[in-house]
């Protein structure tokens, strides 16, 4: 198995006839999910998606991939396909649109209606080009054809990408559902058909590459769903992705089959929903669903509320229930559904948000106590089995952690798969298919592009490390008035700390050190105003470790007396 080494260099030119594949985002994370492949001088970009911050990203609000290695090629982008309408997948594309606005967008029915939805907001009107299953169409040198697959959102799509330098099929988000509730499920005879054919390249779902066997089927949720709607003695408040078609139509057959009304709660819910109910995704009986308005006028036990927020997120509806900042007050016989996973990384946000349910009176059902939530994505059994289908030449895992991609490589090898011949990358990594074989020739950078409000880019690895520290050590301005004709101080200097364990005689201690770090620069003829708040800046800086062990941020002024 050939991995990326960190002393990797600048890929050098690609080869004539060659394909080149380059993740920008979606490997070693769950996220962001971006692929650029290179042909014949083009460019076809595969996903452009954000991934959200940790909480070691104060104030981001999310993060997208790194553009900076096509910046300068932007007219040599023949189309941008989404294989499915997840934020982790869409959600770049408005800041690719600022950067080129006409670039053609190839998507599904579904896909490019929770876009435009998106790209309104931004105020972009896209190119778009409406693909379905069994399409297929030519992007410059790339020629795309589409293959219907099964995901936790409906009208997802595989894309199969045949160029001069052979077959690439890159699976997108998929599990093999064998009892969709739309019945759509993943096309294994054009899986085989293109494997008949030869695929040269598999990018394949890693993201459940760890857990054996196969997905649970969708519909065997329904017995949890539905007694939990039978048997909650009030108000129902089921929180879900806003995209999740699928498990909030379950939500509402059961709503409808126990005599509850269904009102959908927090904006991009409410959006999303009206979207997949136009369009014919959710079927929803006549009379079911009503305004907030109309809830009022219903006891309890005949309401349903289907929220966002599963993931703990702190502005979304559930967050702000658990924390009694919500016009919904939870209470004592209030049942809340959480249908849905627990994102790597958001699990304490979770449980805060269960214990402040359970603290107002709810009962809370989750996935580690009901069957209410199964998984959007292929497990290994599937991942063999498709393995097994296609027969490919090269293999690049996609789509999941380190240890994701790791096992999912591991899969292909054991089902005869030449262990040269599978490519574990990282974000950045150059990958070449050439003359039929894929190897690492390079990196370009990948770095973390953060939005935070209107800005993009502008914030930075250290003004985020310096957001930590005024998060965990505190600042502490000193005010001091130095004479500009001795350098000594003038009077004692004024301290302002926020966050930082003080009162009026906090600072005392420092302030001989101050004047003895003056004098040594006066001493050494060092009259720089920029260079004594340094001295100071230090001087107090390493007093605050050594005496109280907090290294707060110091922002020294010097005033001339």
């Amino acid at each position: 198995m050939s991995h990326p080494h960190p002393e990797l260099k600048a890929a050098p030119p690609l080869p004539e006839g060659g394909l080149r594949v380059i993740a920008l985002g979606g490997l070693g994370e769950i996220g962001r999910n971006m692929t650029v492949f290179e042909h014949a001088g083009k460019l076809l970009i595969v996903d452009c998606g954000v991934l959200f911050p940790e909480e070691t990203q104060p104030g981001v609000d999310v993060i997208l991939p790194d553009f900076t290695s096509i910046r300068d090629r932007l007219d040599d982008i023949v189309a941008v396909v989404l294989t499915h309408g997840h934020e982790d997948h869409i959600g770049g594309v408005p800041y690719l649109l600022r950067e080129r606005s006409d670039i053609p967008i190839v998507a599904s029915k579904l896909t490019l209606a929770f876009l435009e939805a998106k790209l309104k907001e931004h105020g972009i009107r896209p190119r778009t080009v409406r693909v379905r299953e069994g399409d297929r169409r030519s992007f410059g040198p790339f020629d795309c054809e589409f293959v219907a697959v099964n995901h936790s959102i409906p009208d997802g799509l595989a894309v199969a990408i045949r160029t001069g330098a052979g077959m690439v099929l890159h699976t997108g988000d998929f599990k093999m559902d064998q009892f969709p509730l739309d019945d759509r499920i993943t096309d294994l005879r054009a899986f085989a058909r293109l494997g008949e054919e030869g695929v040269d390249l598999f990018l394949t779902d890693s993201t459940n590459a760890e857990v054996p066997g196969f997905t649970t089927s969708e519909r065997e949720l329904n017995p949890a769903i539905e007694q939990v709607l039978r048997t909650a003695p009030r108000r129902v408040i089921v929180s879900s992705f806003a995209s999740h078609v699928h498990r909030i139509q379950q939500v509402l057959d059961a709503a409808h089959q126990h005599g509850r009304k269904v009102a959908f709660v927090g904006r991009s819910m409410v959006r999303n929903m009206g979207i997949a109910r136009d369009l014919g995704y959710l079927k929803v009986p006549s009379g079911l669903v009503v305004n907030t308005k109309e809830l009022e006028k219903l006891p309890d036990h005949k309401i349903t509320l289907v929220c966002t927020g599963s993931q703990g997120e702190p502005m979304a509806a559930l967050s702000r229930m658990a924390n009694r900042d919500h016009q919904i007050r939870i209470g004592k016989g209030d049942t809340v559904l959480l249908a849905s996973s627990l994102i790597p990384g958001n699990e304490s946000a979770i449980y805060r948000v269960i214990n402040g349910l359970t603290r107002w009176g709810a009962h809370v059902v989750h996935k580690g106590n009901a069957k209410v939530h199964v998984s959007g994505h292929a497990s290994a059994g599937e991942l063999v089995y498709c393995y097994n289908i296609v027969k490919p030449r090269n293999v690049m895992p996609v789509h999941g952690e380190w240890r994701h991609l790791q096992a999912n490589g591991d899969l292909a090898i054991r089902t005869g798969v030449d262990p040269d011949r599978v490519v574990i990358a990282e974000d950045g990594v150059v990958v070449d298919l050439v003359g039929g074989r894929a190897s690492i020739t390079g990196k370009v950078p990948a770095g973390y592009v953060y939005v935070d409000g209107m800005e993009v880019g502008g914030v930075t690895e250290a003004s985020l490390k310096d957001r930590r520290t005024l998060g965990e050590e505190g600042v502490v301005t000193v005010v001091a008035i130095v004479d500009a004709d001795t350098g000594a101080l003038a009077e004692a200097p004024d301290f302002l700390a926020r966050g930082f364990a003080h009162d009026d005689t906090t600072f005392e201690p420092v302030i001989p050190i101050i004047e003895k770090a003056l004098a040594t620069a006066a001493d050494e003829g060092v009259g720089d105003a920029i260079q004594l708040e340094q001295l100071i800046a230090r001087a107090v800086a390493n007093w605050a470790f050594r005496t109280h062990r907090r290294r707060p941020l110091v922002i020294p002024v010097i005033i001339d007396a």
